[in-house]
């Protein structure tokens, strides 16, 4: 898009654009998203950005009124494969937090130099600037809607000091920890700690296929690590979540409200947030853009009614790579005897969430097979054609599987099986048209 046409979608408040680009205005110093009710403002007062960290490095603090800072993020990232897309998806799992900037240079590696350089031109943003940029958001988030002390929030958001913490608050909301505490709906003041879990809103763009997630979920779902409460259009899809930091145990409702999903997320480290919801929206699939998937795939005849019917169809990924590779090898009954036989009990069990699912070097011992998974790179910034490669190498891996794995825990939108008629005409989407064929079927 040309910026023209960037202030065209901004005048006319398409949410279509929200996450993809901001715009901020010089005579107010506020960015904004596309889809903001506010006046829109004079052309020539308006800027563009790709990313909020690169607003925000431009000076500019966030909207009161359209939180530009909660949009999804931009589906360019799950679609692309080079160093700067893998590096946006290792910075939003939070890697920059725990290993630093030579941790996501070495994952990728580049050395730091190469990696700010490439960030920069690309999103407008290095990766200090986009993590400070997350970091603040889950510090919004824990201040709206926990009780906890504003101390805690800060070494809990990654910060590294509660000064640090405060002086970027104040540059990107222009208020204080506690102002912006105080004016949140959902806070609780005087409340202690996060015993009822963190409520969130996990936001999407466009329509949302809910049921047919959840309907998936239902059918995979593994006693002890995984259920499903409620009947159909108002389910609850729960599951336990092996952290960095700690272990946290997720939340999900099937209804869409607005433009999200509700949640709530309980974790025994609060270090643990941003992972935890990061793997929730791609296991929902929520950075997706429906808008230019159904476009593309509707030029196809044979696809066109089915995202008709569908409008909104997700290509799930998982909340757990690793597990879902060992699954996919293991096979659903082997998968349930893996978590009552090595799975980790958790300190305290949720209704019938009681463990975690074994971590693959957990099962060298016993079985060497499912374990050699632990070799496989299948973090955020994997590099998905070494990563099949890779796969395709470990015994009893068959191609379907080591394709699904590719799909679901790389969260490739562009996978296609063998023999499948049609499919380069699906690019950059081969996965979504999948899916319609799949459900067809099925």
């Amino acid at each position: 898009m040309d910026e023209e046409t960037r202030y065209e979608a901004v005048s006319s408040r398409d949410a279509r654009f929200d996450g993809e680009f901001f715009f901020a205005v010089r005579t107010t110093g506020i960015y904004c998203r596309p889809s903001c009710p506010a006046v829109t403002p004079k052309r020539r007062n308006v800027c563009f950005y790709p990313t909020a960290a690169a607003a925000q490095g431009g000076g500019f603090r966030a909207c009161r009124r359209c939180r530009p800072d909660a949009v999804p993020g931009s589906a360019a990232w799950d679609v692309r494969a080079d160093v700067v897309g893998r590096a946006m998806r290792m910075i939003g799992d939070g890697v920059v937090d725990r290993e630093g900037v030579p941790g996501l240079a070495g994952r990728l590696g580049y050395s730091t130099r190469q990696v700010q350089r490439q960030l920069t031109a690309e999103v407008g943003a290095g990766p200090v600037a986009l993590a400070r940029a997350q970091r603040s958001h889950t510090a919004r988030i824990l201040l709206q809607t926990t009780g906890l002390p504003v101390t805690e929030v800060a070494f809990a958001s990654g910060f590294a000091s509660v000064r640090q913490f405060n002086d970027t608050i104040r540059q990107i909301y222009a208020r204080t920890p506690s102002e912006l505490r105080a004016e949140a709906v959902a806070s609780v003041p005087g409340a202690a700690g996060t015993a009822g879990g963190i409520p969130l809103r996990l936001a999407h763009r466009g329509p949302y296929a809910a049921r047919e997630v959840f309907d998936l979920l239902a059918r995979e779902a593994i006693p002890r690590i995984e259920e499903m409460l409620g009947k159909p259009g108002s389910r609850t899809y729960r599951r336990t979540l092996r952290l960095p930091y700690g272990s946290g145990i997720a939340s999900v409702g099937e209804r869409a409200a607005g433009r999200w999903l509700d949640a709530r997320i309980h974790l025994t480290d609060l270090r643990d947030l941003t992972t935890a919801v990061q793997r929730l929206r791609r296991l929902f699939d929520l950075d997706a853009d429906p808008y230019a998937i159904d476009e593309r795939l509707s030029a196809d005849p044979r696809l066109a009614p089915l995202i008709a019917r569908r409008p909104g169809l997700r290509s799930p990924g998982t909340a757990e790579p690793e597990e879902f590779a060992v699954r996919a090898l293991a096979g659903r009954e082997k998968s349930q005897w893996l978590v009552e036989r090595f799975g980790t009990p958790l300190d305290r069990p949720s209704g019938g969430l009681t463990h975690l699912f074994p971590a693959p070097a957990e099962l060298l011992a016993d079985e060497p097979s499912l374990g050699a998974v632990s070799g496989v790179r299948l973090d955020p910034g994997a590099d998905r054609d070494e990563a099949e490669q890779a796969l395709l190498a470990l015994p009893g891996m068959i191609p379907h599987a080591a394709a699904l794995i590719r799909m679901r825990a790389l969260g490739d939108p562009d996978v296609v099986f063998t023999g499948e008629a049609g499919a380069e005409n699906w690019r950059p989407w081969r996965s979504y048209a999948l899916r319609h064929l799949w459900l067809e079927q099925s």
